[in-house]
């Protein structure tokens, strides 16, 4: 009874330590389309004022009713028509300006949805006959809501879970045909429970997620009609749809386990499972870019796979839970669930195999996104969880065989008898090889689990983060990912110690990479607003390979100071210095550091 209470307690703190470690990555969704090109391109000096602006992503994009807005050089909104897809590309997203538009910079706030059923923002610019003060920074930004994007999150780590525990409990009782039943009957009600609450909490949260407001948005009827025609939200009704059916089924076959044939209920429960499993594979990955029916297939086997794996062993954790030493009857039937066990998670982890190379591939698109992107790095954390699940898994495996190994039963032996005497004494029959405990196979078992959820949150992870293909893209077409800065903007405060003689220098640096880069300066007084100094002089120095200072020669040009092009040779973190002279003796430098990116 100790040992089952010590046992108790483990579990109950290994459920509480992977429930904080979920909400502390709980962190907002990285973007999965990437922003491939606009026309007119951002920073572009136009002669004439364009009649629309478009933009093209990596992927198929779902617009928002406020998808677009553009902001005039006073930062004040521009009235456009309303934002819709270029004919026949779903990719392509355009919005339709005023006839006329002034001189100036305008900039254009966009926020669509990616195939993937991830939001997307950023911004972009673009100047008629002149550039002016105004650039993307200025603009108003529309930024993630942080409660609804780490609700929205943590319901998505919630549901990965249930769902794993549920299909992986039915798995085992169906395959693995333990005596006792009913200790699963409980797990597996939560979960289902849960699942639903989860997928409810991610159909209500959807809109505000989308829109990047606050979770109370999302309890209106408009928001709810909003969510209910785009395609998330009919993943999302199905899957609460499949799990009413689930649960009916359940109840039937429970009520009527004698009237329905076994391999019937087995039939359905296997169709259910595929049908719960795909609201996931067509909202992920694996509903955007190449091979997509393979990929959702492949999506699908490998979610069914991991539900089975990681599921099952939870199930078989409470199996031999139940299971103590000084209890032969249960004891008896252990060699054989766990043996059964140890083949589904053969057949689970040969699909996890196969199914998780194809997607690496799919989604990585090089070797040298393994490591020089989030998705690459991530990968490899989840290959070196996998590996170490691996090892755990096959000790397990090893003490499954120990316990299933028939103890020894000793051979009588003839004993010759001499002739004319009595008997010899029977010779003592050698003591039986004691079976050994299922003790070390449940410790084995929960290390096992343990191991398995922290690759299922590395697994959810990777579905919030872009893929390393898309990002290559991005970065080949020469844009910056979708929902990052295209620029470097970097704001230092400055005072030159006497009355009036502070305020605060924006520095821009766009692309902020290798190579040829626009610079603009906005110096701003202690009222906030734009001041005209007589100088501003900017350099870049990068310390640790000797480089510089290298002058940017920025020029006056009517209320800010820029250079059209300025060569950085090398990616590093640069040390920006900008001196800034208010009057004709008053001056000052300040300083700060800038990240430079290939």
């Amino acid at each position: 009874m100790r040992d089952r209470h010590g046992w108790a307690r483990r579990l109950t703190v290994l459920c509480a330590g992977l429930l904080l470690a979920l909400l502390g990555t709980a962190a907002p969704a990285s973007a999965h389309a990437a922003l491939r090109g606009t026309d007119p391109a951002d920073g572009t000096v136009l002669r004439s004022a364009p009649r629309q602006v478009t933009l093209t992503f990596t992927e198929s994009v779902g617009l928002l009713t406020d998808s677009f807005r553009v902001y005039d050089p006073r930062n004040h909104r521009v009235r456009t028509g309303e934002a819709d897809h270029v004919p026949g590309r779903s990719d392509t997203a355009r919005v339709i300006l005023p006839a006329r538009l002034g001189t100036g910079t305008y900039t254009l706030a966009w926020r669509v949805v990616s195939a993937d059923s991830h939001p997307v923002s950023g911004a972009l610019t673009f100047s008629v006959g002149r550039r002016t003060a105004t650039t993307a920074a200025l603009a108003p930004e529309r930024t993630e809501d942080p409660a609804t994007t780490t609700l929205y999150n943590i319901a998505r780590y919630v549901a990965y879970l249930a769902v794993a525990l549920l299909l992986g409990t039915a798995a085992f009782v169906a395959y693995c045909r333990p005596r006792a039943r009913d200790h699963l009957r409980r797990p597996a009600l939560a979960a289902g429970w849960t699942l639903v609450a989860a997928t409810a909490a991610l159909f209500l949260l959807r809109a505000p997620y989308e829109e990047g407001t606050g979770p109370a948005s999302g309890l209106g009827l408009s928001a709810v009609a909003r969510t209910v025609a785009t395609r998330p939200g009919e993943l999302l009704v199905a899957r609460l749809l499949l799990l009413a059916v689930a649960g009916a089924c359940a109840l039937s076959a429970r009520r009527w386990r004698n009237a329905i044939p076994r391999r019937a209920v087995l039939a359905a429960a296997a169709v259910l499972a595929v049908a719960l499993c795909l609201t996931w594979a067509a909202a992920e990955h694996a509903s955007a870019g190449l091979q997509v029916p393979v990929a959702i297939v492949s999506a699908t086997l490998h979610l069914l796979a991991m539900a089975a794996w990681l599921g099952g062993l939870t199930a078989l954790l409470l199996t031999l839970r139940r299971t103590a030493p000084d209890e032969p009857a249960p004891a008896a039937t252990t060699p054989h669930v766990a043996t059964r066990f140890s083949r589904l998670a053969f057949a689970s982890v040969t699909v996890l195999v196969a199914t998780g190379v194809y997607q690496s591939w799919r989604g990585l698109g090089s070797w040298p996104a393994l490591t020089g992107t989030p998705y690459g790095r991530l990968l490899l954390a989840k290959l070196a969880a996998v590996t170490l699940l691996l090892a755990v898994a096959s000790r397990s495996r090893r003490w499954t065989a120990r316990l299933a190994e028939p103890a020894p039963v000793p051979r009588a032996g003839l004993v010759p008898q001499p002739a004319g005497g009595p008997p010899p004494p029977p010779e003592p029959e050698p003591p039986a090889a004691p079976r050994p405990s299922p003790d070390r196979l449940r410790r084995s078992v929960l290390a096992e689990v343990a191991v398995g959820v922290v690759v299922l949150v590395l697994t959810t992870l990777l579905t919030s983060t872009l893929p390393g293909r898309a990002a290559a893209e991005a970065a080949r077409s020469g844009t910056a990912v979708a929902g990052i800065p295209a620029a470097s903007v970097t704001t230092i405060p400055f005072d030159v110690g006497t009355p009036g003689g502070h305020g605060k220098v924006q520095v821009t640096l766009d692309p902020g990479r290798v190579g040829a880069n626009s610079v603009q300066a906005v110096v701003y007084g202690p009222d906030g607003g734009l001041s005209a100094v007589p100088e501003v002089r900017i350099t870049l120095t990068l310390a640790d390979r000797r480089i510089g200072p290298l002058d940017t020669r920025v020029t006056d040009r009517g209320g800010y100071w820029a250079a059209d092009s300025f060569d950085v040779p090398l990616p590093g973190t640069w040390t920006m210095k900008v001196m800034v002279r208010v009057s004709e003796v008053d001056q000052v430098t300040v300083s700060r550091t800038v990240r430079v990116v290939r």
